[in-house]
Order: structure tokens, then sequence, then C-alpha cells
């Protein structure tokens, strides 16, 4: 997906590419490149740890080959973007090649060990020389099981910095060199030597103790928790590949040949804009399209997760990647490839993905500067231990235990991961967070503005009553009212007309039509053997062929327009028949959605360029108080920018959600956007979260979603720094044995993957509530 391209957000001499990085082992590694590429001239980079990308700005002048070079002059390697290649099995096992490296490493230290620490901890099973069968074995784990935090501090040190693996280097092969020397120049390889394993550090002759458990434990239990981060970071990275990976293969296009159309199956890849191609029951609509034959119901629950099949014909378009779950479609391709909406939702979630929230780019400063600090600390305690009197042994295995403990991977891992379970888990909902940012708005916003049309309400006109005169039948003034509405353009007409045929199926020919100017529309309406002069539309219109309201029909009509609604007045053959009510339909979920916005707190306010009766009737529908402060009707589309700055004026942290062209502005306003999937291209780009569904309940789980995503990355945060800080000054002390400190080390960093994977059991309150109400019924 990767690309050499200009970005909208950067100047225009300004070109991008996401570098793929390897040889990091931690957080500071991510920090060392990005600070190397950040002091090119003109160059913006971040990397980013758990994804293994570098996101690169750079002058159009520049090479992207010197944006490599200069990362493998830091010591790592890095790689240009590749062409999409077809996925093969070696492909396959390539990708898996980091964790089967890491597995391998792990059993084979793991087998190792377990004798090691075993003996060691058991006195009883201490038989003659077991010393040198501890060496033995404690060797291969600390020599070739850690070499990839030895190789990484050589490199680190070439180019004069320090990172986690340095910390770890020095731990284990300083436990190694003592224990080397106590068994060759000390007493400690003298046949029947035994001592007790013990959680504190005794004040004895160091030349007597061997710390091969502490040295052998703590490299497998760090290559256990590398080993469960690699493996975790894929699984949170799942969701992406699975979106990734919901495009058809093949697809069988239409060819003109001699005896008319004829079907051929071609890879998706080859597939042009233009092209026809079928979608039979149950196969995936390879591309995005408009349906050109044939109707159908189409399940995009896998995209959007709207569980309810979306019925489609001729003229409606489709998504790629969705499922054909009724009849045969003929498709007419109108994006293809990176311009697919599956493409772009996966460059939105990886985009995010790639990014780094403020509490990250603190802990990155931490990071960095952690390592010289803890290698100072440990010094610093292996000197005090020493000047007062501890001895050798103490002073070292308590400097060791400084070194092992304060390894700060979970910092580097709380943002990123949570990052990516979190995004991944919204695309599988139809939640696209377009970056770490916006996590941080979520959390303050007290108000949201809410556009009306297209956003609380269908945008599409729909009939809500037929009122009829004494004595008529309001199945007959429908049936009438929309035979002749059937031959109007008119989006009120075409709601009229859509009720009446969903009523009564067929509707009678028309002859004569007209179009009054203006007032509303006329003609003879051909019912069987039987005709009418039908008039439809303003009761003036009606008033000229002397057809007056009665007062029943006179009342509805006022009332429906006191509503904010349309009123149409019908009749035919010389008296007024009866009064259709059209408007803008609210959505059915509209009012379930603005509780659940209420209940986190947010106080919702309609927006909307329709009259104030208008406006105020949609409010009390769906539930928002009616007042000045939380109705703005008469709203020009130039000035809803202004509107949003003026709520912001008054203090208040504004979320705006809207769908059309003239909502860009105030989205971009916003402190967050939210637009609905179901809008225009140019709302989408301007918001700050995109949702996928035009049901107004996913803003809601979407802000639920960005809340928890955010306080996991909090969470994680916590924990680490916590565990730093109790940690350190325990191991400082002697109070910690080095081995045991390998383990919590080890274990933080699983802690926060696994915490943040907890984020994939999210479920919208949409289900649940859905779930709810079908029990009750």
């Amino acid at each position: 997906m990767s690309s050499l391209t200009g970005s909208p957000g950067l100047p225009a001499s300004t070109a991008q590419v996401e570098l793929e990085i390897s040889g990091m082992t931690c957080a500071s590694c991510a920090n060392r490149i990005e600070r190397k590429l950040n002091k090119m001239d003109g160059v913006t980079a971040t990397v980013n740890y758990a994804t293994e990308k570098a996101r690169v700005a750079f002058p159009e002048g520049l090479d992207p080959a010197d944006l490599v070079r200069t990362v493998e002059e830091a010591g790592y390697g890095a790689a240009l973007p590749r062409p999409a290649k077809p996925e093969t099995d070696a492909g396959d096992e390539e990708a898996d090649d980091p964790t089967r490296s890491l597995r391998q490493r792990l059993i084979v230290s793991a087998l190792l060990t377990v004798p090691v620490i075993a003996l060691a901890m058991v006195p009883a099973w201490q038989f003659t020389n077991w010393q040198w069968l501890s060496l033995t074995l404690a060797a291969p784990v600390v020599v070739w099981g850690a070499w990839p935090f030895h190789r990484a501090a050589w490199v680190n040190l070439r180019h004069g910095t320090s990172t986690m693996d340095t910390l770890v280097s020095l731990g284990t092969l300083a436990a190694l060199g003592w224990s080397l020397y106590a068994l060759f120049w000390g007493t400690a390889g003298t046949p029947g030597m035994t001592h007790a394993f013990e959680l504190t550090v005794a004040r004895t002759d160091g030349s007597a103790n061997i710390y091969l458990e502490a040295a052998a434990g703590v490299t497998t239990f760090i290559l256990a928790g590398r080993y469960f981060e690699a493996r975790s970071k894929r699984r949170a990275g799942a969701a992406l590949r699975a979106l990734l990976e919901l495009g058809a293969k093949d697809v069988a296009i239409l060819r003109d040949g001699p005896h008319g159309e004829t079907e051929e199956r071609i890879p998706t890849e080859q597939l042009a804009v233009g092209m026809r191609f079928v979608v039979r029951p149950g196969e995936k609509i390879a591309t995005d399209g408009v349906v050109e034959e044939g109707s159908s119901a189409v399940d995009a629950s896998m995209l959007t997760g709207e569980s309810v099949p979306v019925e489609v014909g001729p003229g409606d378009a489709v998504v790629g990647a969705t499922v054909n779950a009724g009849g045969r479609l003929v498709v007419r391709a109108t994006r293809i490839g990176s311009d697919t909406q599956l493409a772009q939702m996966a460059r939105l979630v990886e985009d995010a993905q790639n990014g780094k929230a403020e509490v990250q780019r603190l802990a990155d400063r931490v990071s960095g500067i952690f390592v010289p600090i803890v290698i100072v600390l440990a010094a610093a305690t292996l000197g005090f231990w020493v000047g007062t009197g501890g001895g050798l042994a103490a002073a070292f295995t308590a400097a060791v235990a400084v070194l092992i403990i304060a390894c700060p991977c979970a910092l580097g891992l709380a943002t990123p991961t949570a990052l990516m379970v979190g995004t991944g888990r919204g695309a599988q909902l139809g939640i696209l967070i377009k970056g770490p940012e916006v996590l941080e708005s979520t959390r303050r916003i007290d108000t949201i503005v809410l556009d009306k049309t297209g956003t609380v309400t269908t945008g599409q006109m729909t009939l809500l009553d037929v009122v009829a005169a004494d004595g008529e039948d309001r199945d007959e003034v429908l049936r009438l009212a929309g035979a002749l509405e059937d031959a109007s353009e008119h989006p009120i007409a075409k709601a009229v007309a859509v009720a009446a045929r969903d009523r009564s199926g067929r509707l009678p020919k028309v002859e004569d039509f007209a179009n009054v100017e203006g007032l509303g529309v006329q003609g003879v309406v051909v019912d069987g053997d039987r005709s009418h002069a039908v008039l439809v539309g303003r009761p003036r219109l009606l008033e000229e062929w002397s057809q007056k309201l009665p007062v029943e029909l006179d009342r509805a009509f006022a009332a429906a327009q006191a509503d904010g609604a349309t009123a149409i007045a019908v009749g035919w053959d010389g008296q007024a028949r009866g009064v259709l009510v059209v408007a803008d339909a609210i959505k059915p979920t509209s009012a379930e959605a603005i509780a659940q916005l209420r209940k986190l707190g947010l106080t919702p306010v309609l927006l909307t360029g329709d009259n104030e009766a208008t406006a105020r009737t949609v409010a009390r529908e769906v539930g928002i108080d009616a007042t000045d402060d939380t109705v703005i009707a008469n709203v020009l589309p130039s000035d809803k920018v202004d509107v949003v700055k003026r709520l912001q004026s008054q203090g208040r942290v504004v979320a705006m959600v809207g769908d059309g062209v003239n909502d860009a502005a105030a989205l971009a306003q916003a402190d967050l956007g939210l637009s609905m999937g179901t809008g225009t291209d140019v709302a989408i780009e301007a918001s700050d979260l995109t949702l996928v569904r035009g049901d107004l309940r996913v803003t809601a789980d979407a802000i639920r979603l960005s809340r928890r995503t955010l306080a996991t990355i909090k969470g994680n945060l916590f924990w680490a720094f916590a565990y730093n800080v109790a940690a350190l000054p325990l191991a400082a002390a002697g109070l910690l044995n080095p081995m045991l400190a390998g383990a919590a080390m080890a274990f933080s960093s699983v802690f926060v993957v696994t915490n943040s994977l907890r984020l994939r059991r999210f479920q919208p309150l949409t289900d649940h509530e859905a779930e709810a109400a079908q029990a009750a019924a």
C-alpha cells in the first residue's frame, strides 16, 4: 500500500514514503532512528516500533535511497516500499521468520536453562561438580541464546549510543563473567561446593558465588517476552491484514463476442474502470461499482459492521469486498485498486497505527534518556555496596539486577499495540480512526453538533401521513395522488409515488399531465373504466378549480406545516379529498443514538438550514431539548463554521457530525470531526473519525471505542512507569534476584500487549441493545 506520494497535508515540494525498518529490538531503537532521520535537512520522520515502519516526509530533491543509508548508518536495516506481489507460501514463511527464529532460540534456551535453575534452587540436587554442568548448559544460552541482544548492544556501542539491549547484554555477560571468575580463580569450582538459592543478597565472599542461573534465566525470560511480544504484535495487526484480504481474488467479466456477451474469469488486479462484471449469489463483489442489471441484497457486514443486508438494484452503488446475498448482478466498475473504499479504509487504519499520540511521544523521550541513566545508576549501586563494605558479591548482584529490571520495553509498546488493536477493531465495526491524536480529542469533548439532513434524518423526503376527508378512503387518496405524482421528477412527488406504489402495487395510467409552476400538478388518472381529473399541490391550486379544503383538512394542513413538514392537498372530480404529509424522515435509530451520546456526558446540538419549526419538531422526536442553545436553525452552509467557532468561544470542546460537502469546513474546525461514510469524499477527508455506516448510533460506539483505546494506552503507560519506579529501588537495595528481575521485566511487556488485546473484545452498544429489544419482544 505504501508508495512515494505527495501528501495533501505537506507543502507541494514535499514527498512522503514509508520505510520498512528491520533490526529494532526496543523503543529506544525506534527513538534513535527517528532522531537520525530528523537531523537530515527538510526531513520529518516518525518511527513506530510496533509496526516496524517509518513514515518519512522529505524534500522532492532528496533521493529516498539516502534515507535508507541514514538508517543503515545508525545500525539498522531499511527498505523502500515494494510493489504488491501475489501471495505465496514462501512469502508467508518469510513473514513468519522473526517469530520462528525467536521461537527456536527460546525453546533451546529453555531446555538448557531449566536444569541450571533447578540445580541452583534445590541444594539437595547439587551433586559433586554440579557447577561445571551448570556452566556447560548455561554458556550456550548466554552466548547463543542472547546473541541478538549482544549484537544490538555492539552495534549501538559502535555508534556511541545505548538501548535496552545494552542493559540486557551487560547484565547477562556480567553474570556469566563473574561466574567464570568464581569457578576458575575463586573457590566456586571446588568439588562438593554448594550454595542455597536466595531471594535476597547475602553479604558473602563473591569468589564462592556463581550466577549462572541468573544469566541463563534472564536470557530465557527475556527471549520469552520478546517471542510473545512478536506474536502478539502479529495478532494485533490481524484486523488490518484481514481487511486487506477481504477482496475477491478473481472476477467474471462480460466481453462482447460474435454470439453476444460472454463471461471470462480474470484476476481482480486486471479489472479496469468501466468494465462490466457478473456477481452471482454468494460471491464477493470484486470492486466498487454501480449495478446495471439485476437486484439483490448485499451483505456489507465484513466491511461496515452492519448486520442487515442492503437491497440494491439498477443505479445503486455497491462496494468491493461485500457479498451478494441474493440474485445475479451485473456491475460496472467505477473504482479499482487503491481508489476503492476497501483500500482507502485500510490506508486510514494503517496511517492511524503508524502515528503517535502525545502520551507516546513523552514515553519515547523518557526511553531515549533512560538507558544511560540506568547504566550510571548500576555503576553507582556497585560503588555504594563496595564502599559500604557489602562485599563484591552483594554489590555485583544488585548492579546486575538494576541493569535487568530497568529495561523499559513496555514503554515502547504501550501506545502502538493499543492503537493497532483499537483501530483494527474499529475497522471491523465500520469505524475508521484517522490518527492517535484523535483519541485525545474524544476524551475532552462535551458538546456534539449534529447536522440534521443525512445525519439525524435520512436526507430523503418520505410520506409520513395521509389525512382523508370524511367519507373518503385513505388508500384511494394516496393511490390517485401517487399515480399523478409518478410523472413528476420533484423529490416530494417521488416520495408520494414511492409510498403509493409500496401500498397499492401497480399505479393507474395518467393522461394530460401538466406541471403548474409553483402550485403543483394536474392530469387525468385513468383507473380501469373510470377516469378522474386529479389535482395535487397547494390549496391555491385546488381553489382555482373551486375545490376549497373542508375544515378538518384545513386544520390537518396547518398542523403539518406547524410541525415543519410539507403538506400537499389532493382533490379530484370537483372536490378536495385529502391531505398528504411529507417530510425528511428521521432515521429510526437517531433517538436511541442521542440517548447513548447523552450517557457519554455529551450535550447534543441540532444544526440545520431548515426553518425553526422543522428543526424543533425533529429535535423533540429524537430527544434533544428544543432550546435556543441546542437547536440552531436557518443556518446557511457557509455559516456552519461560525456556529462551531461560537460554541468553542463559549469554552466548549466541540465534536461535529456531518455528511455533506457543506459540512467539510465545520468538520475541520471542530475539535473532533465525525463524518458519515454514506456522505461525500470531501466530508470524509475533513473529518477525524469516519463512520462507514449511516447509522448515528455508530457515533456513540466510535467515541466509546476511542475513549477505551486511550484509557488502555494510559493504563499501559502507568503500569510500565510504575513497574520501573517501584522495582529500581528494590534492585538497587539488593532485594531483587537478577533472575526474578528478568522475569518481571519480560512479564511487563507481555502484560502491556495482553492488556491491549482486550480491545478486540469491544462490542458496540448497538448490538447489545438490538438483542435486548428482540428478547423483550
